[in-house]
């Protein structure tokens, strides 16, 4: 196995590994090389082993299961406004039926003199996906998503039949970081038919974007139905430094 000259064993270990997951060669769910086998490829002892996978421990990349083994950790799916939500499984939590609608999907260039989208697709091209969350039969959400082809190929041609993209997403592809904007917004009359309301209701808007170490993922904007959805964040002393 090659691995990058002039570091510490235990941290060639855990560049490498971090490599493979960042990459989605490793995806969320599989399981690592026992301790052993990583022991023997590396020619190196338990510790300096069990110091790499530590220190992937901590970056939230794997998950140690006592007896189970070690394991790519999932991306979490609760709905504190600093995660990643599953709408899917939070309207599933409250005890409705979920489903999803297509409006629109392709695979598109980038905008000409749009930076954002320029920066989200690189070399390649943007995936456009939009499409309507329903709770209950009933409108709760209009979602417009756009996503790296280049970073995630798969998502061309991923069916959504029993997930939607942004689950689709949290299952298939580890993020490493996320960046929320939250605001009130009136519906536009498009907006506002997908949604059946009123033209200029008042939605929550939920802009996010989410990378994979350097690279840039996924940019969505989602409209909820004022009355019908919230965002809950618990915060101690602890937490401080997140707020």
């Amino acid at each position: 196995m090659t691995v990058p000259p002039g570091l510490p064993l235990h941290e060639r270990i855990r560049s490498d590994f971090e490599q493979r997951i960042l990459a989605g060669d490793l995806a969320p769910g599989d399981r690592l090389p026992t301790e052993q086998a990583v022991m023997q490829v590396y020619g190196c002892s338990r510790m300096t082993v069990n110091k790499a996978l530590s220190a992937l421990a901590t970056a939230g990349l794997i998950d140690r299961r006592k007896k189970a083994g070690t394991f790519v950790a999932r991306p979490r799916v609760h709905s504190m406004v600093l995660d990643v939500p599953d709408i899917a499984a939070q309207v599933r939590e409250r005890g409705q039926s979920y489903a999803y609608r297509s409006i629109r999907r392709r695979t598109r260039p980038a905008g000409e003199g749009e930076d954002e989208e320029a920066l989200l697709a690189g070399k390649g091209s943007l995936i456009e996906i939009d499409g309507l969350h329903m709770a209950d039969g009933k409108a709760l959400c209009i979602e417009f998503r756009l996503v790296s082809a280049l970073a995630v190929p798969a998502l061309a041609e991923a069916d959504f039949a029993t997930d939607p993209p942004g689950t689709w997403l949290l299952r298939h592809v580890p993020w490493t970081e996320a960046e929320t904007r939250i605001s009130a917004v009136a519906a536009t009359r498009q907006e506002a038919e997908w949604l059946g309301v009123a033209a200029g209701v008042s939605c929550l808007c939920v802009e996010r974007r989410t990378w994979r170490g350097a690279e840039r993922i996924t940019t969505v904007r989602q409209l909820f139905l004022g009355e019908a959805y919230d965002m809950v964040a618990r915060f101690g002393p602890a937490q401080s430094a997140l707020s």
